[in-house]
């Protein structure tokens, strides 16, 4: 200080020069090119000549004043310059300036646009008096970095220290008000808002429906909307969104048609919401709409990553690689989160080799914490354990840190590849070497590890131990398992806890019924089917289909529908023949116990799978992989034909069931065969249940081959997905929103003069980006 103070005003500016443009230099990776060569130059480009405009007053003003210190926290605002601002903080210390409110509230804005929350909050801190401003920067700053509770915290305080609100503050408050699902804090905002006249300010209205529609209450918040007396886009898509959100489709068309001037994200709205709701088409044909030459608004990356998942729901893998290359050609392919969405959409579409070389194409940089929780979550589905183990390992050294969607990943890649020890070695370490609690999912996991293991007591004493009141997915891997290894005793343990559980399951009656077929207790076999019976249940039809040349066909479990059924039945006629001299023995023991062997071996050769992968075999050429979706798990006999084709016709044939992928090449599965427990299906499609999203797809697939499709489908509104086991639906009782929707939906197919009887279906639609 004593140095300064000897200096001449020259000298004082010199220094000052010289300061910045060192400055400059070391941080010259914020600053544009065209600066940097002229401060090479020692010529200070209009941006640095207005930092050294405002850094003159405080070290010609001896003292410098406390005001000169305002203008300069506020230029560097949003800059990202956080050194000089704490260069800056520390020269207005050791000149024993004590900032006061006005000159607060800049460094906390200052600070919390650079990231420095701690500092923000400290220099909020040591101010005895803060002004409305002072509040209002540092509420900002702790609303934008999700720090809700302490941002209701500081509102409070403000009230009780006589400031009001404005606009400028609750646009914040209600933000944390959705962040938490506080709907009564949001309420207790809103009359703030009324009571002082500002409730249909722009931001504050716009800000006012977000929180409606964010915490559930859809219809407030289009109450709100009717009264506004000016609305902008925004205002529309928050509505538009809610709407999707809440499975509400038609009026969020509606409301989008008369939505005026719309923006990039109206239309990205109604894409992701088709998306989301499992409208994989509707989401297509709107993006398609974009892509015409007429249109006026263009896919941006936001618009990329919320098409591609409807790919990956319809399995429509051609399609997706179209996205792709169109991404790459508007100069989108190399953005990261576009990358990611890609990974996902191949993966789910059964190309993991494609979906690796989209992962290695991220820079290592970049590559985040969803980035590897995506591909790790691809190599569990599809059976890899090995290369996922590799994948989180690989992580690890990388420094990012796992979480629970990671961890739910590496027990499910553990579980299908049969890795017990690496799985349980992965299990015990969460807690301790990570830090991530296990939830419900996890445990989940381990039991199925377990219990395909045939280690069914150490699965229950696991169950017995779990901090947490077991739900649907624990027991059905235990019964699962007990199926598997004719375990009986816990079975029926197991089977008890389910049936209270989820009394609406068919799928729990009817494993347990084959059990009992199995073990010749015919008696309690009548008792379980005249229950569901009783009960009015019935069991959701079994169906597949296949991508051929971008169009999609699908098929139900003894269909006799299609342009093309003569000739795939045909093909299946010929079959049995072929892969019997190949050793392959019908295993009827996937159908119903009580009719005829040969009634058996009918109803396994009609399976939906089979049929899909007839029509493959006859409308593609041998280089072609054929890929079929089924929506519910694949039984053991269709498994082992399909090892058994792929042999004898010489191809390759990927197989993504309600659980995982099936990659099927000269005789072999990649499960290697360790996840054949099946589930059995009966000559009119007979299934237990139909995985996420699956009604939808299967809807728009029969209307895309012009088959009349009645009822209407409702989905839960709260989008649950299931409880860590994907081959399960969640009844609504046991649903966690307590608000799944039951509809009675009678599939009539008219061209097989086919009438199914009306079966009750539970819709949940979820985000397969899974974990």
């Amino acid at each position: 200080m004593n140095y300064l103070s000897n200096l001449s005003v020259r000298g004082k500016r010199q220094l000052c020069r010289s300061i910045l443009l060192a400055f400059l230099h070391s941080s010259s990776h914020h600053v544009d090119a065209a600066v940097r060569p002229k401060c090479a130059a020692s010529k200070l480009s209009p941006y640095a000549s207005s930092l050294y405009s405002l850094l003159e007053p405080i070290l010609e003003q001896d003292p410098p004043q406390l005001s000169s210190y305002a203008p300069l926290f506020q230029f560097l605002t949003g800059q990202n310059f956080l050194k000089l601002g704490q260069q800056i903080h520390a020269h207005m210390t050791l000149h024993g300036k004590d900032p006061n409110a006005f000159v607060a509230a800049k460094m906390v804005a200052m600070y919390a646009s650079s990231g420095d929350l701690d500092s923000a909050v400290l220099v909020f801190n040591r101010v005895n008096n803060p002004s409305s401003l002072l509040y209002n920067s540092i509420i900002r700053a702790c609303a934008k970095y999700g720090f809700a509770l302490k941002t209701i915290d500081l509102v409070c305080q403000m009230h009780c220290r006589g400031h009001k609100g404005d606009n400028f503050t609750f646009p914040f408050v209600l933000k944390s008000c959705s962040d938490l699902s506080s709907i009564w804090m949001g309420k207790c905002v809103h009359a703030q808002s009324l009571r002082i006249g500002i409730e249909f300010d722009f931001y504050i209205a716009t800000s006012l429906i977000d929180m409606y529609v964010k915490c559930g209450e859809i219809r407030d918040a289009h109450k709100l909307f009717d009264r506004m007396c000016v609305r902008d886009v925004s205002s529309w898509n928050t509505l538009v969104a809610g709407y999707m959100n809440q499975g509400e489709i038609s009026i969020a068309e509606d409301l989008f048609a008369r939505t005026p001037c719309k923006s990039i994200f109206s239309w990205t709205a109604m894409i992701s919401g088709y998306t989301q709701n499992g409208l994989a088409e509707q989401a297509l044909r709107l993006f398609d709409e974009m892509l015409r030459e007429d249109s006026e608004m263009k896919p941006n990356w936001v618009t990329i990553m919320s098409v591609l998942p409807a790919c990956s729901h319809s399995a429509a893998l051609e399609r997706g690689s179209q996205i792709h290359d169109y991404a790459n050609r508007i100069g989108l392919g190399s953005n990261v989160s576009v990358q990611t969405a890609l990974v996902a959409m191949y993966a789910k579409c059964g190309s993991l080799v494609d979906a690796r070389i989209c992962f290695d194409k991220i820079c290592q940089k970049e590559k985040n914490l969803i980035a590897w929780n995506t591909m790790i979550t691809a190599y569990a589905s599809h059976g890899r354990g090995l290369e996922c183990l590799s994948t989180f390992e690989d992580m690890i050294g990388a420094g990012v840190r796992p979480d629970s969607i990671t961890f739910i990943g590496l027990l499910s890649a553990c579980s299908h590849s049969g890795l017990l020890d690496a799985g349980l070695k992965y299990f015990n370490s969460m807690s301790t070497l990570y830090t991530v609690k296990p939830r419900v999912e996890h445990y989940a996991c381990v039991v199925d590890l377990l219990g395909r293991a045939g280690r069914l007591a150490e699965a229950k004493e696991l169950i017995d131990q779990m901090p947490m009141q077991p739900g649907p997915s624990i027991w059905g891997a235990l019964l699962a398992a007990c199926r598997k290894h004719k375990n009986l005793e816990i079975a029926q343990m197991a089977a008890r806890e389910l049936l209270m559980l989820e009394p609406d399951n068919s799928g729990n009656y009817v494993l347990l019924s084959n059990m009992y077929a199995e073990a010749n207790m015919w008696k309690e076999v009548d008792n379980l089917r005249g229950l569901l019976k009783c009960q009015g249940m019935k069991k959701s039809p079994g169906c597949s289909w296949i991508e051929v040349n971008g169009k999609s066909h699908l098929f139900l479990g003894g269909d006799t529908s299609h342009p093309q059924a003569k000739e795939m039945y045909k093909l299946l006629e010929t079959l049995p023949e072929k892969i019997k001299a190949a050793g392959y023995i019908p295993d009827t023991s996937f159908v119903l116990h009580d009719i005829s062997e040969e009634e058996k071996e009918h109803n396994l050769a009609t399976h939906s799978e089979k049929l899909a992968i007839a029509f493959g075999l006859l409308n593609t050429n041998a280089d072609v992989v054929l890929r079929v979706t089924k929506n519910l798990r694949i039984c053991g006999d269709c498994h082992t034909v399909t090892k058994f084709i792929s042999k004898i016709y010489e191809r390759e044939i990927v197989v993504r069931d309600v659980n995982r992928f099936h990659h099927f090449k000269e005789g072999y599965c990649s499960c290697g065969d360790y996840c054949t427990l099946a589930i059995k299906e009966s000559n009119i499609g007979d299934g237990l249940e139909l995985g996420l999203q699956a009604i939808d797809n299967v809807i728009v697939q029969l209307e895309s081959l012009g088959k009349n499709v009645s009822g209407n489908i409702r989905s839960c509104p709260k989008h649950c997905i299931c409880n860590g086991d994907d081959s399960r639906i969640l009844t609504a009782e046991s649903c966690k929103c307590n608000s799944s929707t039951v509809a009675n939906v009678p599939l009539v197919v008219n061209e097989a003069n086919r009438e199914h009887e009306s079966i009750s279906l539970v819709q949940h639609i979820g985000n397969l980006t899974d974990p």
